[in-house]
C-alpha cells in the first residue's frame, strides 16, 4: 500500500470510529441533506486529522494531492473537509499548476462550505505567491458557466484587506452584479463588506454609484453602517 493510500485509509478509519448518529442527523439537516456526514464536529475532526498526519511527516505536494483525490471520492462531507485541511496545511511552496486542482475541487461536491474555503484560503494564498495570475484568472473565472467558479472569483481577495486590488474587485462585481442568483448576490455583498473594513469610503462610493441586487447592497453596507459612517444615495 502506498503512503497516500495509507493516509487516506487512516483518516477514513478514524472518522468511522468516531461516527455520531445524533450529530450526523443535525449536520445533514443543516446542509439541506445534500451530503452524508459521520457526525464529527470541527474541533474533533481537526484533532483526528492532526493525529493521523503526525504519523506521516514530510509529505510531498504530489502525495498530498493523491490523498485529496482519494478523500474526495468518499461520500461523507468530513472527508472533503479533511482533504481541504491537508491542502491548506501544506506549508511549502505550491506549484503554479495547483490552481487547476483548486478549480476541479470547486466543481466537485459543490456547495458554499467547501467552495468558500477553497476560494478565500487556498486560492487566496495561491495568488499571494503567484500574483501575476490574479487578474487574468479572476476575469476568466467570473465568466465561467459554473456558478461556483463564478462565486469563487468574487472571493479570491476576501482576506487581502488593504492589499486588495480594488479595481479588479469592482470590475468583477460589475461583471456579476445583475445575476439573480443567491450565492452570487451574497458573495458580492460579502466581498464588499470585508473590503469596507479597510476602505469604507471606496466601498460606500461604489455601492452608491452602481445598481446592484438588494441583498448585495445590504450585505455590503453592514460594517459601514455598524461603524456609523454616513451613507447617502441618489434617488
Amino acid at each position: 500500500m502506498s503512503r497516500s493510500h495509507a493516509i487516506h485509509e487512516s483518516i477514513v478509519t478514524a472518522f468511522q470510529a468516531n461516527r455520531n448518529e445524533d450529530q450526523r442527523f443535525r449536520m445533514e439537516q443543516y446542509m439541506k441533506n445534500k451530503f452524508s456526514f459521520y457526525g464529527i464536529k470541527t474541533p474533533e475532526r481537526k484533532k483526528i486529522i492532526k493525529e493521523v498526519m503526525a504519523l506521516f511527516p514530510e509529505r510531498s505536494y504530489a502525495e498530498t494531492v493523491e490523498v485529496v483525490e482519494l478523500l474526495y471520492k468518499e461520500e461523507e462531507r468530513e472527508c472533503h473537509y479533511a482533504a481541504l485541511t491537508l491542502l491548506n496545511s501544506y506549508r511549502r511552496s505550491t506549484p503554479i499548476s495547483s490552481i487547476g486542482i483548486y478549480k476541479e475541487l470547486i466543481s466537485q461536491h459543490s456547495w458554499w462550505d467547501t467552495v468558500d474555503m477553497i476560494s478565500s484560503q487556498l486560492c487566496g494564498n495561491y495568488f499571494t505567491s503567484h500574483s501575476q495570475y490574479l487578474h487574468p484568472l479572476t476575469i476568466r473565472w467570473s465568466r465561467s458557466s459554473n456558478l461556483w467558479v463564478r462565486r469563487a472569483s468574487l472571493l479570491f481577495q476576501l482576506k487581502s484587506k488593504e492589499h486588495t486590488d480594488e479595481e479588479l474587485l469592482f470590475q468583477t462585481i460589475r461583471e456579476l452584479k445583475h445575476e439573480k442568483e443567491f450565492f452570487i448576490e451574497k458573495a458580492i455583498g460579502w466581498s464588499l463588506r470585508e473590503y469596507s473594513k479597510s476602505c469604507p469610503t471606496a466601498v460606500a462610493a461604489f455601492i452608491q454609484n452602481h445598481e446592484m441586487r438588494p441583498l448585495s447592497r445590504r450585505e455590503g453596507l453592514k460594517w459601514i453602517k455598524k461603524k456609523g459612517y454616513e451613507v447617502s444615495f441618489n434617488p
